[in-house]
């Protein structure tokens, strides 16, 4: 292994980070609901972001970044267009027409959406399918997330580039059958969320060192720096399953807002820890108190599926077991990596000491760009 090439493209990547786009933490999604009526009907509801059509059709045709109601009902029909042309409904292999009934502006935590009323007419069958490719050309972090209501129950799923079709048994809606998707989903969300990835990245830069004299060393053996690691794990997964649970039951809520500076906020507070120690008891109390607001980044967008306490729980518990297997993957790469070039002075210069810089003003630049960054719409 070559350990200054390693060295020098690790603080060549943190200092990157600096120029990355400091965009919100919560993904594009867009919230799908199908209710079946009677004799093949169903009567659907979709809620499609006001700035990811933007992004994709434009909406605000003045360019002054603001979109007014007539400016959003002067383009109902360019929505229409673009959103239908995105998704199909097809029962026994033949294609469900759509009718859009209605269109209205509705408010999700992080901002305004537009809501598309509308039925597809299908032949009376056992079987639904669905296709759904809304803005994956244009974002591949784009998530649909559909909730299928039907008179045997109801059953939520998610699509992505990668998986955009769904297909239902009607008789028996099962919600065992979507643990899999929100899994997959819970370690995409911890790999593809950069704000999570630094905090923990933050939080184990140092485990493989010890503080002596107000300086960093190298620990002696790999047994100490891996329950470092493991305290620190385990006191974030502590912290954000709790506010899952108590997001999922209602209990506690805050605007995706705050919710996304507190996360920028945190990751802030993780990397000034490395250079000059804040917390008396080190990454594993930062993990279990700074992890309880990155519980309600996880939870936000499943939240605003509008899924009842009951239809909710099953999909938080496997999002959360997907976020713990994305975390312990990071670990198990990085850990064994950072106990190899803990030795070396570079790994305390430019390695913590770097990274830990570059994170910090990234992590301030985020903090300052959220607070504004919901007020669109």
């Amino acid at each position: 292994m070559n350990t200054g090439a390693v060295l020098v493209g690790m603080f060549a990547a943190a200092m990157v980070l600096v120029g990355a786009p400091a965009n919100a933490h919560k993904p594009s999604d867009s919230y799908l609901t199908l209710t079946q009526g009677d004799a093949g009907q169903w009567v659907g509801r979709w809620d499609i972001a006001l700035r990811d059509l933007e992004h994709a059709i434009g909406l605000d045709r003045d360019g002054n970044g603001e979109i007014t109601w007539g400016e959003l009902r002067g383009q109902h029909a360019a929505i229409r267009r673009y959103a239908f042309e995105a998704l199909a409904l097809r029962s026994d292999g033949k294609s469900c027409p759509l009718l859009a009934t209605g269109q209205r502006v509705d408010h999700h935590s992080d901002g305004a959406y537009t809501v598309l009323d509308f039925t597809a007419q299908c032949e009376a069958s056992a079987q639904l399918e669905v296709e759904y490719q809304l803005f994956f050309d244009l974002d591949p972090s784009h998530r649909g997330l559909l909730r299928l209501q039907g008179p045997e129950g109801e059953v939520t799923t998610l699509f992505s580039p990668e998986r955009p079709y769904a297909k239902f048994e009607l008789a028996r809606l099962d919600r065992r059958s979507s643990v899999a998707a929100y899994g997959r989903e819970g370690v995409g969300h911890v790999w593809g969320g950069l704000d999570h990835v630094l905090f923990l990245l933050m939080l184990l830069l140092p485990a493989v060192l010890v503080r002596r004299d107000g300086e960093w060393q190298p620990v002696v053996h790999f047994r100490a720096a891996a329950w470092d690691a493991v305290g620190v794990v385990t006191a974030f997964t502590l912290s954000h399953s709790l506010t899952l649970a108590l997001a999922a039951l209602g209990i506690l809520a805050l605007p995706a807002q705050l919710t996304e500076s507190a996360i920028a906020a945190s990751v802030f507070l993780a990397a000034l820890h490395n250079l000059r120690p804040i917390w008396k008891h080190g990454p594993a109390l930062m993990a279990l108190v700074l992890g309880l607001i990155h519980g309600l980044g996880f939870a936000s967008g499943l939240l605003d599926l509008g899924l009842s306490t009951d239809s909710l729980a099953l999909p938080l518990v496997a999002f959360n077991m997907g976020v713990e297997v994305g975390q312990l993957a990071i670990v198990s790469v990085f850990l064994p990596l950072a106990f190899l070039l803990r030795s070396g002075a570079l790994y305390r210069v430019f390695i913590l000491r770097g990274a830990s810089v570059a994170v910090a003003l990234l992590a301030l630049r985020w903090f300052l760009e959220r607070a504004s960054v919901f007020d669109s719409p």
